[in-house]
């Protein structure tokens, strides 16, 4: 696995994240088609870039959503 593997995943996951809408950890992963590994690198690179947040519910669930920085000035 190399910088751009995890990149390119890292695209397909943030495709499925543009819809705006909270995706289950588990969903997420099923729908992007990844493997363990290169599931969580993938998320590992967007969260390093501060581009999803993550929400911890009931029952250890994760959310996983985009965090959108807004800018004004």
């Amino acid at each position: 696995m190399n910088k751009h593997e995890i990149g390119v995943n890292a695209g397909k996951v943030w495709k499925l994240l543009s819809s705006n809408a909270k995706w289950n950890y588990a969903d997420l992963k099923k729908a992007s088609g990844l493997n363990d590994k290169d599931f969580d690198t993938a998320i590992g690179w967007l969260s390093r870039e501060d581009k999803v947040e993550f929400e911890y519910g009931n029952k250890n669930e994760v959310n996983v959503f985009l965090n959108v920085n807004v800018y004004i000035g």
